[in-house]
């Protein structure tokens, strides 16, 4: 049965998949610093568009011409992200609301709102350190895990999706699911640390990088975790050797990402769910087609931001695969919970 809140928190989720994709626009116009200050735009609530305004803009900001196209990208960016703050902010108090109500989830309503608070800090820190790429990196996972947690939220809510059972039965295919999901984890890591290192056409070649299976690569510096803050790492400050590791080491991520989820859905289909290994398989196959004509087609934007998008969505199926193979044991107490509360009120 569904729970109250339940279509906030979809259209919650619909905003934040919005929000990330934005996001992957920005940065693929290398328009994160369109605006250099935060969280306004050139001192302006928007961005400044009358000659006057240009004008004062690149007074105060005499290193930083307006761009208006790049300030638009980020702005629309930010107003987008801080509705979905709002909307976050709905859900938590909406929560509280409905605490008395067996098994609704007050708690991870609250860890979305804290998320959230951290992935605007992030954001101002991404303008104010100038695209540092430790920063963009975690803000960029920081998106993403926000929008697994409210993937999560809305399974809760939903309440019809039942644990599988029984525990045991499933145990070796629950720690696979999980496995997936961590190993998914990783390579959306090795995505954006890619991404904010400008490393996605370091090879313009497949299979082969530069003509060779292993071409030569400086992994010190492709993985160097301390970059010094301070200078703007627009555009990247890495070598061709460094860019060619960080590459390179997502090209081989994407094939152990692969074996793990067709691994997955195999056992699914085994388990007879054919649904959740075929949207798993076609995902999974979706998303290493758009990464192949990223390096042929020489990182093309739509493809580039489709790209992120089927990464947000395999990383959504991983999750709702693994709530759905959850273990019954919640459940039963939920179950246990609503039975003493409706002996309690007889």
């Amino acid at each position: 049965m569904r729970k109250p809140g339940y279509l906030f928190a979809v259209g919650a989720l619909a905003l934040g998949f919005v929000v990330v994709i934005l996001g992957a626009y920005t940065r693929l116009v290398h328009a994160g610093l369109g605006c250099p200050d935060w969280p306004g735009c050139y001192g302006f609530l928007g961005v400044p568009r009358s000659d006057s305004a240009i004008q004062l803009a690149e007074m105060r900001f005499p290193d930083d011409p307006v761009e208006v196209f790049k300030a638009w990208a980020e702005m629309i960016h930010r107003y987008a992200a801080g509705i979905l703050g709002l909307v976050i902010l709905g859900l938590a108090l909406m929560s509280l609301r409905q605490k008395r109500v067996p098994g609704y989830p007050v708690g991870l309503s609250f860890g979305l709102l804290l998320l959230v608070v951290c992935q605007a800090l992030f954001g101002m820190w991404t303008v104010t350190l100038k695209l540092w790429p430790q920063v963009v990196t975690a803000h960029l996972l920081g998106g993403f895990a926000t929008l697994s947690l409210l993937m999560l939220l809305c399974l809760r809510l939903h309440g019809g999706f039942h644990p599988m059972g029984p525990a045991k039965a499933i145990a070796k295919l629950r720690f696979l699911a999980r496995l997936t999901l961590l190993v998914v984890i990783a390579q959306i890591t090795l995505g954006g640390w890619t991404s904010t290192n400008y490393a996605a056409v370091a090879c313009v070649d497949f299979p082969t990088c530069h003509g060779e299976w292993w071409p030569e690569m400086d992994f010190a510096a492709g993985f160097h975790l301390f970059h010094e803050i301070g200078p703007n790492y627009l555009g990247g400050m890495l070598l061709g050797e460094g860019r060619t590791a960080i590459h390179f080491t997502h090209r081989l991520g994407a094939i152990v990402t692969s074996l793990f989820v067709l691994l997955l859905a195999w056992k699914l289909m085994d388990r007879r769910m054919p649904k959740l290994a075929g949207l798993l398989t076609l995902v999974l196959i979706t998303q290493v087609g758009l990464g192949i004509t990223n390096v042929l087609a020489h990182l093309p934007l739509a493809v580039a931001v489709a790209h992120n998008a089927v990464g947000a969505t395999l990383l959504l199926v991983v999750v709702a695969i693994n709530y759905r193979l959850r273990a019954p044991a919640a459940d039963a107490i939920f179950s246990t919970e609503r039975s003493s509360s409706r002996l309690a009120s007889r």
